[in-house]
């Protein structure tokens, strides 16, 4: 099976891109591709036309920008996995195989919003930035504003997500994933780290429609009165013929004590 027939163009910047894509509402951006080629595949997602946007030298890289890690969105996961980055490294190496890490990208898993994947968990815990810029120029999104839902992020239709920015001062920091054996997705998975001034924060992928905090964690941890037990109401989860909503809530717990367990 192959995909439908489509127009194809490399972008020569960031503006490039950009224009394309309001040229050219139908347009989908193209860069690792291990997320749009399967779905075009499956005839899932039929777009007209696809926009590369994979080497353009702007959006890779990770740098030292004041008090954060700026993430190029075009970095790759095993570029990634290499790094000094606090928390993404570890998350990282659970990501799919090393053809998988060398070709895609962290900015394309995220903006993707996969309610399985493993960097929005992670990116919640982390506090992270979202530097997207569309047709009215560039805006910063919090993490916890990211996330809207299944395979639903803060970067609208004409933007690009460009870069990541991540705080420098995390103390500590831990992930913990228990996954599916075909997929090697996250029936769950939980990411904690600590901040500077000591703030714990906890978020879990894979049980829901789209990532979440463990804010009655988070709170437990902050006034020293917690328990790794019911931190989330199963009838808010996912269940499937692999693991019951009941199960995912389960896991949460066990995968939160581990994560934050390993934070000393």
């Amino acid at each position: 099976m192959y995909p439908a027939s489509f127009d194809y163009r490399k972008a020569t910047s960031v503006d490039d891109a950009l224009q394309a894509l309001a040229e050219h509402p139908e347009t989908k951006v193209i860069a690792g591709g291990h997320s749009l080629l399967p779905a075009m595949k499956l005839r899932l997602a039929q777009p007209p036309a696809l926009i590369d946007i994979w080497d353009l030298p702007e959006l890779k890289g990770i740098r030292e920008e004041g008090d954060f890690f700026v993430v190029g969105a075009m970095t790759t996961h095993a570029e990634v996995l290499r790094s000094a980055l606090p928390l993404f490294p570890e998350v990282a190496g659970w990501v799919g195989d090393p053809l998988v890490r060398n070709r895609g990208t962290i900015g394309g898993s995220l903006a993707h919003a996969d309610p399985s994947a493993d960097y929005p968990a992670a990116a919640l815990a982390l506090g992270a930035q979202f530097v997207i810029r569309g047709p009215g120029g560039e805006r910063t999104v919090q993490a916890d504003d990211m996330f809207l839902g299944m395979f639903e992020s803060a970067v609208q239709h004409g933007e690009l997500l460009t870069h990541i920015r991540v705080p420098r001062g995390i103390q500590a920091s831990a992930y913990e994933k228990f996954r599916h054996p075909a997929s090697h997705y996250a029936v769950v998975g939980v990411a904690a780290a600590r901040h500077a001034g000591g703030e714990i924060r906890v978020a879990y992928t894979g049980a829901a429609e789209k990532a979440h905090r463990l804010t009655k964690l988070e709170d437990g941890l902050r006034n020293a009165e917690y328990r790794f037990k019911d931190l989330v109401d199963p009838g808010d989860l996912l269940g499937d013929r692999y693991a019951s909503a009941e199960y995912r809530a389960h896991l949460v717990d066990v995968l939160a004590e581990r994560a934050v367990g390993r934070l000393g």
